[in-house]
């Protein structure tokens, strides 16, 4: 016979579970002795937080859910934040909590919190497990849930008496390929015959395109259709390079240089756009250029966003369909092309400029300069991620990490931690500022343990510099957003890792190239500075569209 507990991490084993991250508790004891027998590794991180990150940004990056383990109570609400990155960055994993036994109560209420109730807005699905002989069947379901589109979060709590009750054998549920379903041919006739009768067709990317499995075939319906694109921050690097069609990223909502794509097109391809993120465009009631949706699911309607005609089903599937009706029907649109030009010209502006502190297009140049083409920089969440968004090339799909739906600071160093685990052979750089990376910086100590080769930046302003720089566009005195930082240098080296500071901008890339030849954690400090914000994302901008409100 085996306890509830050895079900579950079968059952996890069924399902490819390789590692799980987290903090275990009391309640977990028994959850671990099954681990410590099985094939699953345990990675035990410093804090609940970074765990679920950690798992999240494997669901991220493989399409198969990463599993994270906490204790009851207070382990368990450190996992909220984790959630709701994964919600609403639509990343499948499996929450894994424990609980106080429900069949007695031999320590009243002590630290118990209804974590499933405050799991609910949270997940796709929260459960608690009252029965051994159930745990298949809820395991099975949880993957298959986390998995299905839209993917997210599946919460799973094992009260520690359901985890030590002996239950006769039962067998874990076979996992089985699941089919998505195609978009109806009228559908597809339909986006075909508006896209061939349009005269200034674009394509946006979304971020329901950052699927692994829909690289290829989002690079070969561009490849194929040659339709100029532009992306969403999420879709950002959804299609590989060297198309000569991307028209740039829309880090912010309206008034940037590549609105001006948008207002020239007629029709607008919205593929996998989800309105989670922050609006890449802001539609019009009327007057503006027409809209496709295509996704896995039906549009949801906001006020910025009410397409004319939507395509549902695999996007991999519907892009191959739409490709098979457009190619060689198409008439390119030189202005376009003229217009690409101009844009990217725009965003390479002053990208070599030797000021020091170093400005943040120095930054992304000298960034771009040192990673390969399958190099992945993971992002924290600061006023460096609207320049990434906008200034950084991707040329292989899914190698910029960054998260422009719940937009949380913490995230970008367990990110970089997940990235570099499951690729040891590429570069992993996570970028973070300075007062997100102390978020989570425990978590040092944890990539250090695990042997991990990383490279951290940390943009060193000593502000929480993003929400001081809308305080000073919207007008208000500076007041409440600076702080003092540890010597990140020694930081780091207490933590076993190395460090290095950047004393000019010369010195950049040669200190990343030094710290990835060197192996291991490197932490490098590297001043900031952030006065073009102001210059080029307000005063530049405004003066080129002075009726438009950047944003």
């Amino acid at each position: 016979m085996r306890n509830g507990a050895a079900l579950l991490v079968e059952a996890l084993e069924n399902e490819g579970v390789d590692r799980i991250f987290g903090v275990p508790g009391e309640e977990n004891l028994d959850f671990l002795e099954a681990l410590r027998t099985s094939k699953i590794e345990l990675v035990l991180t410093r804090h609940e937080q970074a765990a679920a990150f950690m798992a999240a940004t494997h669901g991220r990056l493989t399409g198969r859910p990463g599993v994270c383990l906490a204790t009851l109570g207070p382990g368990a609400l450190n996992f909220s934040t984790g959630a709701a990155y994964a919600h609403l960055g639509a990343m499948p994993m499996i929450l894994i909590t424990g609980q106080k036994a429900v069949m007695s109560a031999r320590q009243a209420r002590f630290q118990i919190v209804d974590i499933v109730a405050s799991m609910k807005p949270l997940t796709k699905m929260t459960r608690q497990i009252v029965s051994p002989a159930s745990i298949p069947s809820i395991v099975r379901d949880a993957f298959r849930v986390a998995m299905e589109e839209r993917p997210g979060p599946v919460h799973l709590e094992l009260p520690e008496d359901i985890a030590g009750e002996e239950v006769d054998a039962v067998s874990p549920i076979a996992v089985h390929p699941l089919e998505r379903p195609l978009a109806h041919p009228a559908a597809l006739e339909r986006a075909a015959a508006a896209i061939l009768a349009a005269k200034r067709p674009l394509v946006m990317i979304g971020a329901a395109c950052s699927r692994p499995y829909l690289a290829d075939a989002l690079s070969s319906f561009v490849t194929r259709t040659r339709l100029p694109f532009f992306n969403t921050q999420m879709g950002k690097g959804a299609v590989t390079g060297g198309s000569n069609l991307y028209m740039g990223t829309a880090a912010l909502s309206e008034g940037d240089y590549v609105h001006e794509a948008v207002a020239r097109a007629d029709l607008i391809v919205a593929i996998g756009h989800d309105t989670i993120e922050k609006p890449p465009f802001l539609m019009k009631d009327a007057g503006g250029p027409k809209v496709i949706h295509l996704g896995f699911q039906s549009a949801t309607v906001e006020q910025v966003y009410h397409p004319d005609i939507e395509v549902i089903g695999d996007i991999g599937g519907s892009v191959q369909a739409l490709a098979e009706r457009l190619e060689g029907r198409l008439t390119p649109d030189d202005g376009m092309a003229t217009l690409r030009q101009k844009i990217l010209a725009h965003l390479n502006d002053r990208a070599e400029e030797d000021r020091f502190p170093v400005t943040p297009q120095r930054l992304v140049h000298d960034v771009r300069a040192v990673m390969p083409d399958d190099g992945i920089v993971c992002l924290d969440n600061g006023m460096y991620k609207i320049w990434f968004a906008r200034n950084y090339r991707t040329h292989v799909a899914n190698t910029l990490l960054l998260d422009n739906a719940l937009a949380t600071m913490g995230a970008g160093l367990p990110s970089a931690m997940m990235a570099a685990m499951l690729y040891p052979q590429r570069r992993v750089l996570a970028v973070c500022g300075d007062g997100g990376f102390m978020m989570n910086s425990q978590e040092l100590e944890t990539a250090v343990r695990l042997g991990l080769n990383l490279v951290v930046v940390i943009l060193n302003d000593s502000a929480y510099g993003m929400i001081r720089w809308k305080q000073a566009v919207d007008g208000f005195e500076d007041f409440g957003m600076r702080f003092g930082n540890p010597d990140f240098v020694r930081y780091a080296e207490a933590y076993g890792a190395k460090g290095s500071r950047v004393g000019s901008a010369e010195a950049l890339v040669p200190t990343i190239e030094a710290a990835f030849a060197g192996g291991g954690v490197h932490l490098v400090d590297v001043p900031i500075d952030y006065s073009e914000n102001t210059r080029v994302l307000v005063d530049e901008l405004r003066n080129r569209t002075p009726d438009v409100e950047c944003r």
